[in-house]
């Protein structure tokens, strides 16, 4: 019995040997072909290089914003233009274009009417059915002798192609690159301009959410179609606007003069409106605190709608206090259906603090949602350009507008609940009982917060 056991028991051993050798003789192989390398330095060092660059990144300081007025306060308009150092115009009017089907008929056919000037600026202009329009659109009118300057950003814009790009040439379209990107410029990359601006003669503009792809095609019909709003501007608003575009035009390149039309009175009766663009900084954009202070303002409600949703510590301070106050507070952002699941993932982290606090969060289920809208109190509106992140807030170039108009505050607010519909509501214990990979997702991405 004995000799009957010893022999598996040999041949049991002789298996161990043999994994032992070949597991030695593999690490043996590991060790020579990382023998002399340097990957752990290197590793290592990029980890370095990734902390210092989100030390630097977070802000120096919280602030801790409080307004004199309420947002409801006829006075409260004026006392945030002085605040942010932007003029306060009287008189505009704001018409809202929901989805491609909307958005893009409207601007091609105020391309198709100009009669001396078009202005384009855009993050997005991807290759695509969108893109031939509109570029058709801007041939068109150079060929009738109307001056048409285009702004695209370097890194959201994709080259149209050649055949476009000679045409344009030919027909005397002019087109600047903003903040192109090479070896000496590198800096760069983190700036860009996020701005989407039309103007047609100096007498109507376009600003919002909706760049020129193909995801903005039609109604938001499909998971394939994007959910976004647009604004046609008319007014005095507009020849702010103008004055927005010809600082990148001349920053990208642009060589000739800025054409604006006249001063216009306005009518005093009529919404005060407040126009406002930021550029990098390192301190505070005038955009920031004018959400800031919109927020300090509020006595009743805000609702803030924006694809990407990344708080830094001086706007949850400012969201803390609202909530304090008694200010209901709903936030609609994008859901499982987003073109950057890091910067959900992101988003996601602020989530547990605002569900316990009371608040109520929503992500839109449909399809990608990239309206950009907040609404204070039923009667202060802010939409444009800019997402409700520290990119925009802070590294991006924006433009948004803010109108005191119940109206205007109405409808958007309609748009809202609607989309609401739509959306799936968290609960804070719901949300406390999501899975642990989605905790560890968050809490990883959150850490780039600052530069989303």
């Amino acid at each position: 019995m004995r000799r009957a056991m010893a022999r598996p028991s040999s041949r049991n051993g002789g298996v161990r040997q043999a994994s032992r050798a070949r597991a030695g003789g593999w690490a043996s192989a590991l060790r020579a072909r990382l023998k002399g390398r340097k990957w752990p330095i290197v590793v290592i060092a990029c980890v370095g290089v990734v902390a210092v660059l989100l030390l630097l990144a977070q802000d120096p300081v919280t602030l801790h914003v409080k307004s004199a007025y309420r947002a409801s306060d006829p006075a409260f308009p004026e006392y945030v233009a002085a605040l942010a150092n932007a003029p306060l115009e009287y008189g505009g009017r704001y018409d809202i274009l929901k989805n491609g089907d909307e958005i893009y008929p409207a601007m091609l056919s105020a391309i198709a009417r100009a009669k001396t000037r078009v202005e384009f600026e855009t993050y997005n202009y991807m290759k695509g059915e969108a893109e031939h329009a509109f570029s058709a659109a801007l041939i068109a009118a150079a060929r009738r002798g109307v001056t048409v300057r285009v702004v695209l950003d370097n890194v959201g814009a994709s080259k149209p192609d050649r055949a476009v790009r000679d045409e344009f040439k030919r027909a005397g379209v002019r087109v600047v690159w903003f903040n192109p990107i090479g070896f000496w410029t590198i800096e760069a990359t983190n700036y860009r301009t996020h701005r989407k601006l039309l103007i047609v003669d100096g007498e109507i503009a376009f600003t919002g959410g909706a760049g020129v792809a193909d995801h903005w095609l039609g109604h938001a019909q499909d998971k394939e179609h994007w959910r976004d709003t647009h604004f046609a501007v008319h007014g005095p608003a507009v020849r702010v606007l103008e004055s927005c575009f010809f600082e990148n035009w001349i920053e990208a390149g642009g060589e000739d003069a800025p054409e604006l039309g006249p001063l216009s009175a306005g009518d005093a009766s009529g919404p005060p409106t407040l126009v406002l663009w930021s550029n990098p900084t390192s301190g505070v954009s005038n955009i920031k605190l004018l959400y800031m202070y919109s927020i300090a303002a509020a006595s009743r409600t805000i609702d803030i709608q924006s694809p990407y949703f990344v708080l830094d510590a001086s706007v949850r301070l400012a969201l803390s206090d609202a909530r304090d106050r008694g200010v209901r507070i709903r936030v609609l952002t994008d859901g499982e259906i987003t073109d950057t699941k890091s910067v959900k993932h992101a988003s996601r982290n602020e989530y547990a603090a605002l569900l316990d606090a009371g608040n109520q969060i929503f992500e839109y289920g449909p399809t990608m949602m990239h309206a950009k809208a907040m609404i204070v109190d039923g009667q202060w509106s802010i939409f444009g350009s800019a997402n409700f992140d520290n990119r925009s807030l802070e590294l991006n170039d924006e433009v948004v507008i803010a109108v005191r108009d119940a109206d205007l505050a109405n409808r958007l607010t309609a748009d809202f609940n609607a989309d609401v519909s739509r959306s799936r509501e968290w609960h804070a214990a719901e949300w406390r009982a999501r899975p642990w990979h989605w905790k560890f997702r968050e809490k990883m991405w959150g850490l780039f917060g600052e530069v989303f």
